[in-house]
């Protein structure tokens, strides 16, 4: 086994460290040593099962396979971001739609181009890497248009009685979300490499990989992520203004 990864008596050890925090939030009584313990359990877990599904993926499902458990990774982050805008109006296919326009989009384009192999054990990572930005991104952009309706109605409603349109009563309150959303991804673009080393990166750097060739990689993860984000940031926030009014351009109810 290579000595830079951790053997099961490591992993066991590191459990140490999830103990401690655990420890600090009880003494200083913050009430979130339980999700402390519970997140420590169910990550271990949930690797596992992964681990498991993975290793069968790479070795028996092939690429039909690798890309089921991409199309069932959008799903399952739809749901999640649909779940942190509770009150928007279709929330669900709204979120999974900029996901899966996102991830597909930069995925479609880096494959033809052959910059990555179209092989399982380079798509379901990097899939992973760009769903879970796409996820973070919709639930943000999402928040930010339910937000602006519950808060802002009267403003959008006047601007609705001055005779526009519902996309450009929500305008800039689109935008707004849009450029909230995305701000994460471009503050991490902007740092990569002077604030922290990315997982890809030290993930192959780990495995004895240069880490000129590292970067190279990384480079391209990042603009990946960038595109991804943007992608479905705009994609989200169309859909999501869209569904916000009813057929008569009335702003619906906003819990």
């Amino acid at each position: 086994m290579s000595p830079e990864v951790p053997t099961w008596v490591g992993v066991a050890a590191s459990v140490v460290l999830v103990l401690l925090a655990a420890a600090i939030t009880g003494w200083q009584r913050l009430g979130i040593t339980r999700e402390i313990l519970i997140a420590g359990l169910r990550a271990f877990v949930q690797l596992l099962a992964v681990g498991a599904v993975l290793s069968f993926l790479f070795g028996h499902a092939g690429l039909l396979g690798a890309l089921a458990w991409l199309a069932g990774m959008v799903v399952v982050a739809g749901v999640e971001a649909s779940r942190r805008a509770k009150g928007m109006p279709v929330a669900l296919r709204t979120a999974t739609t900029g996901i899966a326009v996102g991830a597909v989009t930069t995925l479609g384009v880096l494959l033809v181009l052959g910059v990555i192999a179209f092989q399982p054990r380079v798509v379901v990572p990097v899939g992973g890497m760009v769903i879970s930005t796409c996820m973070q991104v919709a639930a943000l952009v999402l928040r930010g248009l339910r937000n602006a309706a519950a808060d802002l109605r009267p403003q959008v409603e006047a601007r609705l009685s001055l005779g526009l349109t519902a996309d450009q009563a929500l305008e800039g309150y689109a935008g707004e979300a849009v450029r909230t959303a995305l701000t994460p991804v471009i503050l991490a673009t902007k740092v990569v490499g002077i604030i922290s080393l990315p997982g890809a990166m030290t993930g192959l750097i780990l495995a004895g990989v240069d880490p000129i060739t590292a970067i190279r990689y990384q480079i391209v993860v990042m603009y990946m992520l960038l595109a991804a984000g943007a992608v479905t940031a705009l994609v989200t926030a169309r859909l999501g203004a869209r569904s916000l009014f009813d057929d008569a351009q009335r702003l619906r109810p906003v819990g």
